[in-house]
C-alpha cells in the first residue's frame, strides 16, 4: 500500500492555526495557509502508520468541527527515505499502527453496505459464473466468479461493526449480507432446476465433503482479508480470499436445493455456515489484533460489549458446526 498518507486539516473560523508538535510525528512536510473565508488550512504529509495517531491527536487538541480530508500518496519528488516506514513492526512509542487510518475502514465499510443495482448485478453475475465453473469443472472460471463476488465488504463491515460496537453499521452490514446470501441461493436454486446437476463432478463433490481442514481455510482466509483491507491492499485480491470460502459452497447448495439433492444441499450448507461463522470471527480478531477501537473512550464500553456478545456468538456456533462436522464424518 502507499506508505505516505496526505492529511488535510481546515478549521473553522475564529479558531487559532494548529500547531503540531514535531518530537511526537515524525512529519515528511507540512504548511499552513489562511483561506479567504478567514479558515485556517494545514496540510501535512507523514507515513501513513502515523495517520491515526495524529488525525486523534488533532480531534483531541483542536476539536471535533474541524474537517479532516485523508489521501493516499502515490509518489514524491524528491524521494523520502522510507527505510523507517510501516513495514509491520509499528512503533508503540509513538502510537503508530501498521495499518491504515480507523476512518478509512469505516469509509470503506460504509461504501459497502449499500444494496444498488450494481451490487444485485454483480451478485447475480458472480453465481451464474461459479455454477458455470462449477458444472464444467473449470477452477479458473470458478476463480473469476470470486474476483467480481461482491462478498468482501458486507462481511468486512459486519467485523468493523462488530469491534467498533457501531449498530448502525452492524444492521446494515447483517441486511447487505442476507440480501446477497439469498440472491446467490435463489439465483443457483433456479439454475439447479433448469440444468441437469452432476453431483459426481469435482468441484461440485468437493462442496459437499467438509471436513476440519475447511474451518482452518476460512478462519485464514478472513483474517487474511481482514489483514489485507487494514493495509489497504486491492479490494479484487482480498475478494479472492474471502469468496473462496463463500461463493463456491452457497451455490453448490443451491444448485442442489434446485435440483431436489437435499442430503448434498444440507453438506454444502453446513461448509457455507461453517466459512460465515470462521470469516467473521477471524475477522473481529484480526481487527482486534490491529488495534482498531473506537476514536472515543465513551463508546469504548459498547464496543467491548458488541465484541464480547458477537466472539462468543461465533464461537458457540463454530463448536456447534465442528460438532456436527465429527458427527457427519
Amino acid at each position: 500500500m502507499p506508505t505516505l498518507r496526505s492529511v488535510d486539516i481546515i478549521q473553522p473560523p475564529g479558531q487559532q492555526p494548529i500547531v503540531i508538535p514535531n518530537d511526537d510525528f515524525e512529519l515528511i512536510d507540512h504548511w499552513q495557509v489562511d483561506t479567504t473565508t478567514g479558515r485556517h488550512w494545514t496540510h501535512v504529509v507523514l507515513r501513513s502508520a502515523q495517520t491515526e495517531a495524529f488525525t486523534d491527536w488533532v480531534n483531541n487538541h483542536v476539536g471535533e468541527d474541524v474537517r479532516i480530508v485523508w489521501s493516499a500518496v502515490e509518489a514524491t519528488h524528491p524521494r523520502i527515505d522510507m527505510e523507517n516506514n510501516d513495514n509491520g513492526d509499528g512503533n508503540e512509542d509513538n502510537g503508530t499502527t501498521s495499518r491504515i487510518d480507523r476512518e478509512e475502514l469505516y469509509q470503506y465499510a460504509r461504501e459497502s453496505v449499500g444494496v444498488s443495482a450494481v451490487f444485485l448485478a454483480m451478485v447475480v453475475l458472480s453465481t451464474v459464473v461459479a455454477a458455470g465453473g462449477m458444472l464444467r469443472n473449470n477452477v479458473a472460471v470458478v476463480i473469476g466468479a470470486m474476483v467480481i463476488a461482491p462478498l468482501i465488504g458486507p462481511n468486512i463491515a459486519l467485523a468493523l461493526g462488530t469491534t467498533l460496537g457501531d449498530t448502525a453499521l452492524l444492521r446494515r452490514a447483517v441486511s447487505v449480507n442476507l440480501a446477497g446470501v439469498g440472491l446467490v441461493l435463489f439465483m443457483s436454486m433456479l439454475l439447479g432446476a433448469v440444468v441437469t446437476i452432476d453431483a459426481s463432478i469435482p468441484e461440485l463433490a468437493s462442496r459437499t465433503d467438509v471436513h476440519m481442514s475447511d474451518v482452518a481455510l476460512a478462519l485464514a482466509a478472513g483474517a487474511a482479508g481482514t489483514l489485507a483491507v487494514t493495509r489497504g491492499v486491492s479490494t479484487a485480491l482480498v475478494g479472492v480470499m474471502v469468496a473462496v470460502a463463500l461463493l463456491p459452497p452457497l451455490v453448490a447448495c443451491g444448485l442442489f436445493l434446485g435440483s431436489g439433492q437435499t442430503a448434498l444441499a444440507g453438506s454444502a450448507a453446513v461448509l457455507t455456515m461453517t466459512n460465515v461463522v470462521c470469516i467473521n470471527l477471524a475477522g473481529v480478531s484480526t481487527f482486534l489484533v490491529q488495534g482498531v477501537r473506537p476514536r472515543h473512550w465513551t463508546e469504548m464500553e459498547k464496543a467491548r460489549a458488541s465484541t464480547r456478545v458477537a466472539m462468543t456468538l461465533w464461537v458457540v456456533m463454530l463448536l456447534a458446526l465442528g460438532g456436527l462436522i465429527w458427527f457427519l464424518r
